[in-house]
């Protein structure tokens, strides 16, 4: 190498020249093409209705000024803008501050933490709780940090778990989508193979899968664990806050003493920003120390951790709950008389639709009626099962749910699925 280039100057020639950067401009005309490219449209709030500017790219948004049915959120509970949750987060603000200021492990770590993970783990029937930036560093961390040998991870379970199972390393093994069989079979191949017999086994799923409404077996799953000797931890993202005490299906269920590790996020039903792993003294405290996403965060932002707080009181002491259930009962009935499939039995109502175009045009037609609900398509979904994810909220009224319908209604007919 010359002493030219050694001191800062101009490359050497040969096989190192040449465009060696990336064609952002291709890849995006080809998402374009296929129908995967997604844009940004910001809303002037977080509730049960909003506005929506166009999509502008980088440009200043401007609302459009119509306010819509928003039916795509995954603020089950409706509290965003409750004015407790609101007061709780300004509160904590005021006092604690607007920002942790650093990770917990140097000075992030305060009392409107602490305050928040006891009512987790009083919620999930756990001895600890622990509160992480995002659900997606929850499950990262947490994965990263067990370093199981081998994972068994269900066929949909979400992009964090999938990414997680990347990032340790392990030998995964996908089983068949809920089929408790598949996965016996796949944990007795296990036990048969050389490579994977020994060492520390992981069976990690989703509770409720957030395109389908689906729940897993979760009785099954912790019956086939404790045969083979595996831990079983359980993402209740979808499921947290929405059940008896403020728990998740795994509470519903009660498993709570069977299930190793549990997670959630702070951002869907509880109304805030991050995720939490519950589960005995040891779990978290090894947490605390090994979890790389949470030892290198910053501390979620007070606010944030109040807010969340709050939210989970009110999901354990009010009717919001009930409130939900009975806006999902009402509303899966109604587009099933009308003559839409509506699978799963949760809160989430996947509108199957089939053919990706269809999906697509229902989705505009329903916006064109002032009802925002997304179309869901390939590969997020498998090919043939394009749908619309309906998802109401407690703070839906009768008359907004019965203008659900009919909006679906009229933009069935003029697609054409109906």
């Amino acid at each position: 190498m010359s002493d030219e280039y050694e001191s800062g100057g101009t490359r050497p020639p040969g096989p190192l020249d040449g465009d060696r950067g990336f064609d952002l401009s291709a890849r995006l005309a080809d998402r374009e093409r296929r129908n995967l490219r997604r844009r940004l449209s910001p809303a002037n709030r977080v509730a049960e209705r909003a506005q929506f500017a166009p999509a502008a790219g980088g440009d200043l948004p401007v609302l459009d000024g119509e306010e819509r049915l928003v039916f795509a959120s995954n603020n089950y509970l409706g509290l965003t803008t409750d004015d407790r949750v609101v007061e709780a987060a300004a509160d904590a603000a005021d006092i604690v501050g607007t920002g942790a200021g650093a990770s917990r492990l140097v000075t992030g770590d305060t009392l409107v933490h602490r305050d928040l993970e006891d009512r987790l783990a009083e919620s999930k029937h756990t001895e600890r709780a622990l509160a992480f930036s995002s659900g997606y560093a929850a499950n990262v961390g947490t994965i990263a940090a067990l370093d199981p040998d081998v994972i068994f991870s269900d066929e949909y379970n979400h992009a964090s778990i999938v990414d997680a199972c990347k990032l340790a390393g392990a030998e995964v093994i996908v089983y068949d989508h809920c089929d408790a069989e598949d996965l016996a079979a796949k944990l007795g191949d296990a036990a048969r193979n050389p490579e994977t017999t020994d060492g520390s086994w992981l069976i990690v799923t989703d509770s409720v899968f957030s395109m389908d409404g689906d729940v897993a077996p979760l009785s099954d799953i912790c019956d086939l664990a404790e045969q083979a000797g595996a831990w079983v931890m359980v993402d209740e993202a979808h499921a947290t806050g929405l059940y008896e005490g403020g728990g998740g299906i795994v509470q519903r269920e009660g498993l709570s003493d069977r299930v190793d590790v549990q997670l959630g996020t702070l951002s869907k039903a509880l109304a805030s920003q991050g995720g939490f792993v519950a589960g005995d003294d040891d779990l978290i405290e090894y947490l605390v120390n090994a979890a790389r996403s949470f030892v290198f965060s910053t501390g979620l932002a007070p606010p944030a951790a109040a807010a969340a707080s709050e939210a989970l009181h009110l999901a354990r002491t009010t009717d919001r709950r009930d409130r939900l259930w009975r806006s999902v009962e009402f509303l899966r009935d109604g587009l099933t008389d009308l003559g839409f499939e509506v699978p799963g039995e949760t809160q989430i109502l996947p509108v199957l639709v089939g053919d990706r175009g269809d999906a697509l045009a229902l989705a505009d037609a329903l916006y064109e009626r002032g009802v925002v609900a997304p179309a869901i398509r390939p590969p997020t979904v498998p090919e043939g099962t394009s749908r619309i994810r309906v998802a109401p909220m407690a703070t839906h009224g009768a008359r907004n749910l019965e203008r659900c319908i009919d909006a679906f209604r009229e933009a069935g007919e003029e697609v054409g699925v109906l």
